[in-house]
């Protein structure tokens, strides 16, 4: 891959990773419920759950999706459903020392599944794989799932760091409850994108 088409990629990575969308919706909701510590394995499950599902993105799962076009509205139809699950875990999280003793955040494997559907990471991982690595070359698909890694480490330390950041100003149980609520509202808004396009 030449120096400007990385440094091209490194751009598209860090402003899909960067930008507000489930996982980093989440992972601020995670941060502020738990703490960075605890959000340890949400965190690494979304920065290399992605790049892990990349790889076999570029090498031939596209391909059934270009094959069996039905499939992308089962995708659909699944993401809402579990989109809508997870929204609903978040609007009815409790208060802070209440989350820490009953609930977890998602484990690393709950959160490297996540990415299999989640809309968002569809589209980057297509988008990505069609523009930078065309030819679906393994060197090409790697230097893209490396991309998303080092970027995905930052971006997900950031938006868990946020969470944590405002976790004490969330000590109050009635700002929390509204922080959470509007997270899920928030979540489920990110949704919208998904059911309009046909």
């Amino acid at each position: 891959m030449t120096h400007d088409l990385l440094l091209a990629l490194s751009g598209f990575c860090a402003v899909t990773l960067f930008t507000p969308g489930p996982n980093n919706l989440m992972l601020v909701a995670s941060g502020a419920n738990f703490g960075l510590r605890r959000s340890v394995p949400h965190l690494s499950g979304v920065a290399l759950g992605f790049p892990l599902m990349v790889v076999p993105v570029g090498l031939g799962v596209m391909r059934v999706f270009e094959v069996w076009p039905v499939l992308h509205d089962v995708l659909r139809a699944v993401a809402v459903v579990y989109m809508l699950y997870l929204a609903w875990k978040i609007a009815t999280a409790g208060e802070v020392q209440q989350a820490e003793a009953q609930a977890r955040p998602l484990s690393f494997l709950q959160a490297a599944a996540f990415q299999w559907v989640n809309p968002k990471a569809w589209s980057m991982a297509l988008g990505a794989i069609a523009l930078y690595a065309p030819g679906r070359d393994l060197s090409g698909v790697l230097w893209i799932a490396g991309s998303f890694a080092v970027l995905g480490v930052l971006s997900a330390l950031t938006w868990t760091g946020f969470g944590t950041g405002i976790r004490r100003w969330l000590a109050d149980p009635v700002r929390l409850r509204w922080f959470n609520r509007g997270m899920a509202a928030l979540l489920v808004a990110a949704m919208v994108p998904v059911l309009l396009v046909g």
